[in-house]
């Protein structure tokens, strides 16, 4: 299976989850590595979209294509999660779901579901797990933001 991850130009060779680690996000708390991917390019390109002031267009991106192992995967159903979910700052709820995913260390890669774009998904992988091995970083290439999802 193929996922993409949209990175700055200085994490472009990266696949460490450090910076997830910093600072956190929907599915993992700050301190626990994961690597957060989406099944598309544009699902990418929405995930950056929804956290960038209008009027700024992001800039210094690259668009990672990664292959990943078809192995069993953790799948979260939007339907076992609860009602604030979605939410934005991100809520307790979905972290909880994360961090059990990267402590237990069972499965290399869990697919949740988009809190943008409903029916879609983006793929965790997780750093530590006895597989990342078998994680490849395919190619790397320098990607434009078109202006007009930026516009005012």
């Amino acid at each position: 299976m193929i996922v993409f991850r949209l990175t700055k130009e200085k994490y472009k060779n990266d696949l460490n989850g450090k910076g997830a680690e910093i600072n956190g996000g929907r599915w993992n708390s700050k301190g626990l590595k994961v690597i957060y991917t989406a099944e598309s390019r544009a699902l990418c390109t929405t995930e950056i979209a929804v956290h960038t002031p209008l009027g700024i267009v992001p800039t210094n991106y690259y668009l990672q294509s990664i292959e990943v192992p078809n192995l069993k995967m953790w799948k979260i159903s939007p339907k076992t999660l609860k009602k604030d979910w979605r939410n934005f700052p991100h809520e307790v709820s979905t972290k909880i779901v994360g961090d059990k995913f990267i402590e237990e260390n069972k499965f290399l890669i869990m697919r949740v579901p988009s809190a943008v774009i409903r029916d879609e998904y983006n793929y965790l992988i997780n750093p530590n797990h006895k597989s990342f091995s078998r994680v490849k970083l395919l190619k790397v290439e320098e990607f434009k933001f078109d202006k007009r999802l930026f516009a005012k």
